[in-house]
C-alpha cells in the first residue's frame, strides 16, 4: 500500500459571501497522479492554492506527509512550498531574468543551494526536458509551450515531493499543448505524485490514478478514468461530461 501524502478534510474556503470549497475532502497516496475535473467555478484552481498555502482556509485541514499542517497559522509556508510545487496556466516567470536564473532564484535563495550546484541541476533538467539550448533565452523569446515548461522546470528544481498542476494547458495554443502534456506524463512515469486541475479529458483518461469530479466546492464523486468516464454514477458528473463530449 503506498503511504498517504496529501489529506484534505472538510476544508472551506469562501470569498466575500461566496462559499467556493464546501467541505472538501481529497486524500492522495504517495505516487499517486489524481485529476480534478469540472466546471469552471467548481472550486479546483481554489483547492490547488489551499494546498500550497497560496490561500488561507475557513475551515478544515490540510496535512502534507502526515506531519506538516498546511492550514496550520503558525507554519512556515516557505517549508511548505519547498515540498509542494505549483505551476499555473499563465506562466509566471519574472520576464527580466533569463531562464537559467528563473529556475535557480528558489534553489539558492529559498533552499540555501550554492550557484554553481543550483545551475547545474537546472541545466540537468533543462536538457531532461527538451529545452538545453534556452538556458539563456529570456521568457519574451519563448513560445508557449516552452515557456510552460521552464515553469514546470522552475517547480521541479525545488524537488516537490507532490506538484500542482492548475489547467497548465488552458492558455496554449491547441498545437503546443502536447509537449507540455508530453513534460506531465514523464513526471507521472517517473512516479512523482501529481495532483492536477485540467480540462483535457483525454489526458485525464491515460494519466489518473483516480479521477475526482468537483461541483459546487466538494468532490462530488471519484473512481478510476474507466468508471468516470464510461459509467459516472451521479446526475451532475453525467451532465457535466455529456456537455464535455457534446
Amino acid at each position: 500500500m503506498s503511504a498517504r501524502l496529501l489529506e484534505v478534510s472538510g476544508v472551506w474556503k469562501g470569498f466575500d459571501d461566496h462559499a467556493v470549497l464546501r467541505g472538501l475532502d481529497l486524500q492522495v497516496d504517495a505516487h499517486q497522479a489524481v485529476v480534478l475535473i469540472g466546471a469552471s467555478g467548481s472550486g479546483k484552481s481554489t483547492l490547488l492554492r489551499c494546498i500550497n498555502g497560496l490561500e488561507s482556509v475557513d475551515a478544515g485541514r490540510i496535512v502534507l506527509d502526515g506531519d506538516v499542517e498546511v492550514t496550520d497559522p503558525d507554519i512556515d509556508l516557505d517549508l511548505v512550498r519547498r515540498r509542494v510545487g505549483i505551476v499555473f496556466q499563465s506562466y509566471n516567470l519574472f520576464p527580466h531574468m533569463s531562464v537559467i536564473d528563473n529556475i535557480t532564484l528558489a534553489p539558492r535563495k529559498v533552499a540555501g543551494v550554492r550557484a554553481a550546484q543550483a545551475q547545474e541541476e537546472a541545466r540537468a533538467l533543462l536538457d531532461r526536458f527538451g529545452l538545453a539550448g534556452k538556458a539563456d533565452e529570456y521568457p519574451d523569446r519563448l513560445s508557449g509551450g516552452q515557456a510552460q515548461r521552464v515553469a514546470i522546470v522552475r517547480a521541479l528544481a525545488m524537488q516537490p515531493e507532490l506538484m500542482l498542476f492548475d489547467e497548465i494547458t488552458s492558455a496554449l495554443d491547441p498545437l503546443l499543448v502536447g509537449e507540455v502534456l508530453d513534460a506531465v506524463r514523464e513526471l507521472k512515469s517517473g512516479g512523482l505524485t501529481i495532483v492536477m486541475a485540467t480540462h483535457e479529458m483525454g489526458f485525464a483518461r491515460e494519466v489518473a490514478d483516480r479521477v475526482c469530479f468537483l461541483h459546487d466546492g466538494i468532490v462530488r464523486e471519484q473512481g478510476s478514468p474507466e468508471q468516470i468516464f464510461t459509467d459516472p454514477q451521479e446526475p451532475t458528473t453525467r451532465e457535466f461530461l455529456a456537455r464535455v463530449f457534446g
